[in-house]
């Protein structure tokens, strides 16, 4: 029995799955967000939406302390404090929530939001003044249950930190911060409800081997970008994952 057989994958899906890895994790090193989004959307072409979930998760807290030495020091701890306690707030709604409305159309709804106010804020909208603590508590709880709603909680964080005009380097560090917050609260709970198996750790493990690369060579990329271009892509990234979102909703 060869390794492949305890990932249940083909020679071909495993590098395909090393190759989206590597590519979810350099966006995320350059980001500071974007890797479960972008892992989601590629994966389910090779491994069911159920089995992907406890991969993410073990990925994302592993990306975050991989960050750690990229990122320390350039970290708002009070904004992460106030939304990660929105967020406890927030996930068990949304997870209530799945559980009497229709999953499609809130995603749908969801994406359409964030295209709209990705668009406004590449127009030039800034507004400092949403920068209170009532703000980024109503943003975590917000981001919660649409988390638990949709698994795109990360979006409107993202969202919040570029409308309130921060500088890029600590958008970044502030948002791999937090997810990390977020994805061991996540685990947490996945743990308690039998979500994750020998197979999640199996496929997990090889992975991780690929994650600095991938966190290095975005790291390279953020340093030789301006302000501005950092704006751009995160607001640009954020309305094709959007866009895909809802080529999900409608193919389902």
């Amino acid at each position: 029995m060869n390794f492949l057989s305890y990932l249940e994958l083909s020679y071909q899906d495993f590098v395909l799955l090393c190759l989206i890895i590597l590519f979810a994790s350099t966006i995320r090193g350059f980001s500071g967000f974007g890797f479960a989004a972008t892992t989601v959307s590629l994966l389910v072409f090779i491994i069911p939406a159920v089995e992907i979930v406890p991969i993410i998760l073990l990925l994302e807290i592993a990306i975050s302390i991989y960050m750690i030495p990229y990122i320390w020091g350039k970290i708002n701890w009070e904004i992460v404090k106030l939304i990660f306690l929105g967020f406890i707030v927030g996930s068990p709604i949304g997870i209530y929530l799945l559980k009497i409305l229709r999953s499609d159309v809130i995603h749908f709804i969801i994406t359409i939001t964030v295209i709209f106010f990705s668009i406004l804020l590449i127009k030039g909208y800034l507004n400092k003044n949403l920068n209170t603590k009532t703000i980024q508590i109503t943003t975590g709880t917000f981001a919660g249950t649409i988390n638990g709603l949709s698994t795109l909680g990360g979006l409107p964080c993202a969202l919040f930190l570029l409308a309130i005009g921060i500088e890029s380097q600590i958008i970044r560090g502030t948002l791999a911060a937090l997810f990390f917050l977020t994805d061991v609260y996540a685990l947490t709970i996945a743990y308690f409800v039998e979500i994750i198996d020998l197979k999640s750790l199996y496929r997990t493990i090889p992975l991780l081997l690929i994650l600095p690369i991938g966190v290095k060579i975005g790291d390279i990329f953020f340093n030789k970008s301006k302000e501005e271009t950092y704006r751009k892509f995160a607001l640009y990234f954020l309305i094709i994952i959007s866009i895909l979102g809802l080529l999900k909703v409608f193919l389902n």
